[in-house]
């Protein structure tokens, strides 16, 4: 599905299965410029798998400029206890280098906005990196609020491995 937007030549797409390869590719810019390329173990296998397989985990939007790819936002709901209600978590907004600051990645933010109202999600949620001052900046100037009260844990490696080994049925 391709949406119009207010920017000229610029269309939101729903990513398909045939876009797994620039999904990917985009991970791939994401993760150098987070200084995380040693972390990216996904491929077009693990990607085609789990956002259009049996199960979908994640949905992705394509920002498009010109008729090519330029950015995307990868994102899944999670689920608010004390609201009651799914919210959405973004795990990855992403625009080219060479496209910033044309309003793209607010389009595609605003975008997320937009669903989580229609879908009735009581939030929008994702982590920045302490030292992601432009992003940062950014995310102040559409009115998000750090949530300074709340740290990230991750379970994951052999650390997963070896406390998924002590359940016990």
């Amino acid at each position: 599905m391709t949406i119009a937007t207010a920017l000229p030549d610029f269309v939101l797409r729903t990513a398909s299965i045939n876009d797994c390869q620039q999904i990917l590719d985009f991970i791939k810019e994401l993760a150098e410029y987070e200084k995380l390329s040693h972390e990216v173990v996904a491929t077009v296998a693990t990607l085609e798998e789990t956002l259009f397989g049996e199960v979908s985990y994640a949905q992705a939007v394509l920002g498009e400029y010109q008729g090519k790819a330029v950015g995307y936002a990868l994102f899944f709901h999670n689920f608010s206890t004390f609201t009651g209600r799914p919210g959405i978590y973004l795990e990855d907004l992403y625009v080219q280098p060479e496209m910033r600051g044309k309003g793209f990645g607010k389009c595609l933010l605003s975008y997320l906005a937009k669903l989580a109202v229609e879908k009735r999600c009581t939030r929008v949620e994702w982590s920045v990196l302490d030292w992601n001052e432009p992003s940062i900046q950014f995310y102040r100037s559409i009115g998000a609020a750090p949530m300074d009260e709340w740290t990230v844990q991750r379970l994951d490696g052999d650390e997963l491995t070896k406390f998924a080994n002590e359940f016990v049925s």
